[in-house]
């Protein structure tokens, strides 16, 4: 499980985070937090999910991400990413 802390809203981050994932070849998912953060469980090769989290510390064009906290957790086997509501 992934937490990102970011300042900037409406610069599209779940959209984005979809479209990294799907090139990269993961799955999982991405939602907005109440509080402002946007969480993410990603799964994939560990070279796949390391380049996620990379990229996720920078987000899309006009993010800017305060935090990245990374929790490691057991694959649940998502079969494609989406952005959960």
């Amino acid at each position: 499980m992934f937490l990102f802390h970011r300042i900037v809203q409406g610069v599209g981050y779940r959209f984005a985070t979809v479209n990294q994932a799907n090139q990269l070849g993961i799955s999982g998912w991405v939602r907005n937090l109440p509080d402002q953060r946007v969480e993410a469980v990603f799964e994939g090769t560990p070279e796949a999910v390391t380049g996620m989290i990379s990229w996720c510390k920078q987000g899309p064009l006009g993010a800017v991400v305060n935090s990245v906290i990374v929790e490691y957790e057991e694959v649940e086997g998502l079969p494609r990413f989406e952005i959960k509501r």
